[in-house]
């Protein structure tokens, strides 16, 4: 087993899935995969399935199947637990769609393995605007939402909404994930948030976000009132809350 896993949540990414796990293994740092597939109607656990009776050069693919559609959020806590469990030391969250770039995995796990950072984020917002293919209207959107989340919960980091990441194992053994609540883009606002209250180091590490070019967008409005509200929510609830100190 390698020290690093990726955890990749999928529904409906047959188009992406074989081209994406390729992708990462091969890298010259050795990461393992982790799939959690939500009960894809276009096959897509299926043909992970095929895929791990390949040979992967001393890297492991692996799958969980859940039954039907139960967000992002519950998908990566389910990975956090299996990672845990493995005693993985870095764990990494990213897209199944390209988005975001695989050779970018590297430059994060360097970030926690050999900086002593805690956690990495892969910003599009740290050194400017770095997105590509977004329609104008979502790009201001989303720039504004973090510049939002950051006024409200006081969180230095840039691009607070970021589904690139990489996590430590101290970071997830910290945070109770049984208590992280949101599934959608205030998931991953939860996360970073509360990693920031438990005083981990957090390091923004620049990207450059290009928009998917091969199946269908997850977005919905309801993640984004989830997003806008559940900060609010996220703010206050922290005031009644205790954060233990990282022990470093």
């Amino acid at each position: 087993m390698n020290d690093s896993l990726v955890i990749i949540p999928t529904y409906n990414e047959k188009e992406n899935i074989e081209l994406i796990i390729d992708a990462v293994f091969t890298l010259p740092h050795k990461f393992d995969i982790l799939i959690v597939d939500d009960g894809s109607p276009d096959g897509t656990g299926s043909l992970v399935k095929e895929l791990q009776k390949k040979d992967h050069d001393g890297r492991t693919l692996h799958l969980v199947e859940r039954e039907g559609k139960q967000g992002l959020g519950t998908a990566y806590i389910r990975g956090f637990n299996f990672a845990l469990e493995k005693k993985y030391d870095y764990i990494f969250e990213m897209d199944a769609d390209f988005s975001h770039n695989p050779k970018d995995l590297v430059r994060l796990y360097e970030a926690c393995a050999n900086e002593s950072y805690d956690m990495a984020v892969g910003s599009r917002y740290i050194s400017g605007v770095n997105v590509v293919n977004w329609p104008m209207g979502r790009v201001i959107m989303s720039y504004f939402a973090s510049i939002y989340v950051r006024f409200i919960t006081g969180m230095s980091i840039h691009d607070t909404t970021a589904g690139f990441v990489c996590f430590t194992r101290k970071v997830l053994e910290s945070i109770d994930l049984d208590r992280i609540k949101f599934i959608g883009y205030a998931f991953q606002i939860e996360m970073k948030f509360t990693a920031m209250k438990h005083g981990f180091k957090i390091l923004e590490v620049p990207i450059i976000f290009t928009d998917r070019t091969r199946g269908k967008s997850k977005m919905s409005g309801s993640i984004f009132k989830e997003a806008f509200f559940g900060v609010i929510q996220l703010k206050i609830g922290s005031w009644f809350k205790k954060y233990p100190a990282n022990a470093a």
